[in-house]
């Protein structure tokens, strides 16, 4: 028996990925990316090198998980119909004037949560599919 799967499964998934995504770059000056780009800057310089390194192989290794397994739920062509739905979003979002083009912050926001709703989808597709159709993926079957 499959344990139950449903929003609240979703949601955390959503909020790893949010996580992840913010935490290696956003717009503002608290990500990894800007923290590691101002220990080259002779100013900032701090002797922080091993927790740069480290922090980013963590980071490393939860962009390798999300997007693995993104890949193989999804395959290339969820991928694509994800990407496009994001796309169309975003078009939508500036074509009914819901956001400026100018707006750059707000529109990395939203860039930001679309790309974490792609990888929140990915996680979760083998478990949608699964309930949503009755059939079992490979990792799902008990060889008991």
């Amino acid at each position: 028996m499959l344990p139950r799967f449903g929003f609240k499964s979703v949601g955390s998934r959503f909020l790893f990925a949010f996580a992840m995504v913010c935490l290696t770059w956003n717009p503002t000056p608290f990500n990894y990316v800007e923290w590691a780009l101002a220990q080259w800057n002779p100013a900032d310089r701090s002797d922080l090198w091993p927790l740069v390194a480290f922090s980013g192989i963590i980071l490393l290794a939860g962009w390798f998980f999300f997007l693995r397994t993104t890949a193989r739920s999804l395959g290339v062509g969820g991928i694509v119909l994800c990407v496009g739905l994001a796309v169309t979003v975003l078009w939508a979002l500036f074509k009914y004037n819901l956001v400026s083009s100018g707006s750059t912050t707000l529109i990395s926001w939203i860039v930001l949560v679309l790309f974490s709703a792609i990888l929140a989808a990915g996680m979760s597709w083998a478990h949608l599919r699964s309930r949503w159709s009755g059939q079992a993926s490979v990792d799902d079957v008990d060889t008991r």
